[in-house]
């Protein structure tokens, strides 16, 4: 591996696939799926990168984030400050609000915490721009694996957000939906365990009602340990729900 610039990031068992649909964007592309053993990533080297990175966006659906990279170096802490330091000059202005987070993968002599503080000194510092870890203009992203560290800044509004400001609760429309299920048949212990887990998660979700569905006969030794499953999953995620709530 020489010098990737690209970071993508794909669901777990999709790093072939979506490399190969990389190559068909261009197959003068370099590209490494499970780069060093890690899963649910691939790495790119490309010319015109940031170019790239925008069709990889728009036409690999298996890459759910593409982060180009503005400086790539050795996954030392010193040289990472300094790559953050480097890249928030010119991208970042003093009157933005900024947040450095640090994905590190493999076993290094410094934690995320670490590069997150020197780092957001370093930038603030070359800036004059404020700290904000909730909802910032401008993100610093440190993207480690394993020797190689590849640093970006993306737009705030890039990141994933449950709750952002002046975005409805999607609880409240969770609540107005049924969900039904066929139940979940076969040995006892199975068909009760898969139950914990689906009463558990329509619980966690709050829907408006579950509906347990059998189509045709079924054993009903089997439907019963399912449906005590699905009330003990229930009830477990309530009480905590409760807690929560109180």
């Amino acid at each position: 591996m020489n010098r990737p610039n690209i970071l993508v990031k794909t669901p777990l068992g999709l790093e072939n696939i979506a490399a190969a649909r990389i190559l068909e964007l261009n197959s003068n592309v370099k590209v490494y799926p499970r780069p060093q053993g890690f899963l649910g990533l691939v790495l790119v080297e490309a010319d015109k990168h940031f170019e790239f990175a925008r069709k990889i966006k728009e036409n690999v659906l298996e890459a759910e984030k593409v982060i180009p990279a503005y400086e790539v170096v050795e996954a030392d802490l010193n040289k990472i400050v300094e790559a953050a330091r480097k890249v928030a000059l010119g991208n970042i202005s003093s009157e933005e609000t900024f947040a450095v987070r640090t994905t590190r993968r493999g076993k290094h002599d410094f934690t995320s915490l670490d590069v997150n503080v020197k780092a957001g000194a370093a930038v603030k510092e070359v800036t004059n721009a404020s700290v904000n870890l909730s909802f910032p203009d401008k993100i610093v992203a440190v993207e480690i694996v394993g020797n190689i560290a590849l640093i970006s800044v993306l737009k705030g509004t890039e990141e994933y957000k449950k709750l952002r400001p002046g975005k409805e609760p999607v609880v409240k429309y969770l609540r107005k939906i049924a969900l039904i299920q066929m139940p979940y048949l076969g040995p006892l212990d199975a068909s009760y365990n898969m139950g914990v887990r689906i009463g558990r998660e329509a619980q966690t979700f709050e829907v408006k009602e579950l509906v347990i569905a059998p189509i045709g006969s079924i054993p009903a030794d089997q439907l019963l340990m399912f449906l005590k499953g699905v009330y003990e999953g229930i009830e477990s995620r309530y009480s905590i729900q409760k807690k929560t709530y109180a």
